[in-house]
């Protein structure tokens, strides 16, 4: 076994509002936070829907537990290394 340092990038697109935002990134920590609190240094096959943990998968599994509470998602990015990355899209 080995383990991995993920960097994890959610992407939201919409209006701009009176502010100059589309939301705040604090909003966007609310929804990815009990996400990483799930994942930060587990073994991450024993995680429910990640028994094979790819980087593609793992980005799956994001995009499907942010995409109901948070609309303005469009895509989710995993990668492993500055070079190693996949992107999701739903």
């Amino acid at each position: 076994m080995h383990g991995h340092s993920y960097m994890i990038q959610v992407a939201i697109e919409g209006e701009i509002d009176r502010d100059g935002w589309v939301m705040d990134f604090a909003a966007i920590d609310v929804h990815a936070q009990p996400l990483v609190k799930l994942l930060d240094h587990q073994i991450l096959n024993e995680i429910d829907g990640l028994s094979n943990p790819t980087s593609e998968l793992l980005a799956v599994w994001w995009w499907d537990r942010l995409r109901p509470t948070l609309a303005e998602l469009v895509e989710v990015i995993v990668a492993e290394t500055e070079s190693s990355r996949c992107i999701y899209r739903g």
